[in-house]
């Protein structure tokens, strides 16, 4: 593989642990800063706050070399990082998660650029797919390790490995990432330019929904496998290890696609896949076994539908490449934190953990009209 993408990726592999890592290490930090389990949660919100702040703040570096631009973005990982590992307190630790989720989406935007310049014409999705491929190791090597680090020793190593591979990601960025001529300045005006068209709207909005219909059920995954299907808490390591490997299939499979078929086409294959998964995991939710193919195919949805969107607004952004990026990353926080709170009103109005299942099913209609639409007026 191209030693630019392994670089790249190793950045999103960081951040992947960044992100999901919180989820598993709620109780210990909880516990180590003495406050409640709720307000410990507010790390994740932090963390998401940061992504949709510093996503955007990408164009005012639109006029620098993009190489450098990735070395500062991964400085900044390393900085948030090994502040929330030294932290001394809720206050300090909540600043320190805000100043790491910064970073997240101006990475991923800036990398969906360059990831295409690194490779042959007719290969731009599959070397997006390539750089994402980093975050869905992380779900299955790095979150479980990390996680486990906290619970055999502190939270703060799982915060420390996380500036450890930042650090590790700079070193690699600096030697295997040539250097690469910032985007064509069209001014500050003309980033905007591309909004104009219907195109990167629909992609925006067939990132929102697609993303969110499976996040519905995701957001749930342990009180479903526990309450309702009934595997044993402990099981969850196993499982979630499972859904990783779902991700990464799916991702690199999709890229792949992307690159033979029209992207779009793929994309609108997978979330008519989607439609048949979440009745699938309300109705056979008590049924181990298709649970768990269940699962694996929704991951692998929910990771298939990402590097194709990111490489098609990439496509459809010229002049505005960066915030096309720093707008799908939005896209995809922002449907998530949404389809989390729809799932929750679901499972709060007495409907049973299975029911967010239920609730991403007219998300990924909307999906697939949106995409319909976009297929015939433009051409990926």
């Amino acid at each position: 593989m191209n030693k630019g993408l392994i670089a790249l990726a190793f950045g999103t592999f960081a951040l992947g642990i960044a992100e999901f890592t919180m989820m598993g290490v709620l109780g210990d930090v909880a516990s180590g800063l003495d406050v409640s389990i709720s307000s410990a949660g507010h790390m994740i919100t932090a963390y998401a706050l940061g992504v949709c702040v510093g996503a955007p703040a990408l164009l005012v570096f639109h006029r620098m070399p993009l190489r450098r631009l990735l070395l500062i973005l991964a400085a900044v990982i390393v900085a948030g990082n090994s502040f929330a590992s030294l932290a001394g307190g809720y206050w300090s630790l909540l600043a320190a998660r805000f100043i790491s989720g910064l970073p997240h989406g101006a990475y991923f935007g800036v990398s969906a650029i360059v990831a295409q310049r690194l490779v042959k014409p007719g290969h731009g999705a599959e070397a997006v797919s390539a750089m994402v491929a980093g975050m869905t190791v992380a779900n299955v090597i790095g979150v479980p390790t990390a996680t486990f680090l906290s619970n055999l020793v502190s939270w703060r190593l799982a915060f420390a490995s996380v500036a450890l591979f930042g650090i590790v990601t700079v070193i690699m960025l600096r030697h295997w990432l040539p250097v690469l001529a910032p985007l064509p300045d069209k001014g500050m005006r003309g980033q905007f330019r591309f909004l104009r068209g219907g195109a990167p709207w629909l992609i925006f909005a067939a990132t929102f929904f697609g993303q969110g219909s499976v996040y519905c059920w995701f957001s749930y995954v342990e009180p479903a496998m526990t309450h309702v299907t009934g595997f044993a808490t402990g099981a969850m390591t196993w499982i979630m290890v499972l859904a990783g490997v779902g991700m990464v299939v799916g991702n690199l499979a999709a890229g792949r696609l992307a690159d033979r078929f029209r992207a779009s086409r793929v994309v609108l294959c997978i979330i008519l896949c989607v439609l048949v998964i979440l009745p699938g995991l309300y109705f056979g939710a008590h049924v181990r076994w298709l649970t768990l193919l269940l699962m694996f195919l929704a991951t692998a949805s929910l990771f298939g539908i990402g590097g194709p969107m990111q490489y098609l607004i990439v496509r459809y952004s010229k002049g505005g490449e960066m915030l096309g990026g720093a707008g799908i990353q939005i896209a995809f926080n922002v449907s998530n934190a949404i389809a989390s709170l729809l799932g929750g009103l679901a499972i709060r109005h007495g409907f049973g953990y299975e029911s967010p299942a239920l609730v991403g099913i007219p998300m990924a209609v909307v999906a697939v009209v949106t995409l319909i639409v976009f297929g015939r007026r433009y051409a990926d």
